[in-house]
């Protein structure tokens, strides 16, 4: 029997004065020239993980959001179920990589944290059809969706309590496949305590809906990433937090609060 080679996670890293492009693969990151997107070319050199400093995998040209696509969670902060995907952006200056610091406001009221499934999209395009959608993806990886939530409240629209610095922690990799299992499970987890879980058969508005949806009114573009939602059990943060975000098959996302 032929043995099924394992999906690549693609990420960068810093190490020794300099960042690389890397290839996740078990304790070790092997680095590689090249990207996703122009291709990957393996160099025989590797780190050990606890070793380097992960960066963000990418650096989005628009990170897109959909608000709202777990029941559990319409419900828990007693919302209506949307009719169609809910769309917003963060702005990708609030970008951050695994094991950087969360900065909290004190200023700002209650910071909530949001695990999310992030798709990656390879292929732009505008008008695709659900059927071709998955077509764009390159790959999968884990955003926090940290939001200022009483500022979401009464400003009435959402860029600011979701646009601050340090407020999208987004890696530690890419899981370059164009289709996640439907039990694949979103988990967020508060010093050591699971806050969230949930499959992401859960989802509202599915991954090619929502690529759809999204290409009806704007192109999508090679890099842009899009956060597909949180399961409900969200709550707030506070400095001193180790918020670890975790999808199966792509790595866990960990960061801790600060002032």
């Amino acid at each position: 029997m032929v043995k099924k080679e394992q999906p690549v996670r693609y990420c960068r890293f810093w190490v020794d004065g300099r960042s690389y492009s890397g290839q996740v693969r078990g304790g070790s990151i092997d680095i590689v020239e090249g990207d996703p997107f122009a291709g990957l070319s393996p160099i025989r050199l590797s780190y050990p993980v606890e070793r380097v400093k992960f960066l963000p995998p990418i650096l989005p040209k628009k990170l897109w959001c959909v608000g709202r696509n777990y029941l559990g969670h319409v419900r828990e902060l007693e919302n209506e179920v949307p009719k169609e995907p809910l769309i917003f952006m963060k702005s990708v200056s609030a970008i951050i990589g695994s094991n950087d610091f969360i900065k909290i406001p004190s200023w700002a009221g209650r910071i909530d944290y949001e695990g999310e499934l992030a798709v990656v999209i390879g292929k732009g395009g505008r008008g695709i059809s659900e059927e071709e959608a998955l077509e764009h993806v390159i790959g999968y990886s884990i955003i926090n969706d940290v939001t200022a939530r009483e500022m979401q409240k009464s400003d009435g629209q959402w860029t600011r309590s979701k646009s601050f610095d340090t407020f999208a922690p987004f890696g530690p990799a890419i899981l370059l496949t164009n289709e996640m299992p439907q039990d694949t499970c979103v988990r967020t987890v508060i010093n050591g305590r699971i806050v969230q879980e949930a499959p992401i058969s859960q989802m509202i508005f599915p991954v090619s809906r929502i690529i759809s949806h999204i290409s009806k009114f704007a192109t999508l573009e090679p890099g842009d990433v899009i956060a597909t939602g949180t399961p409900e059990g969200v709550g707030p943060m506070r400095p001193g937090d180790l918020v670890e975000v975790e999808i199966d098959g792509i790595g866990k996302l960990r960061n801790i609060c600060a002032d």
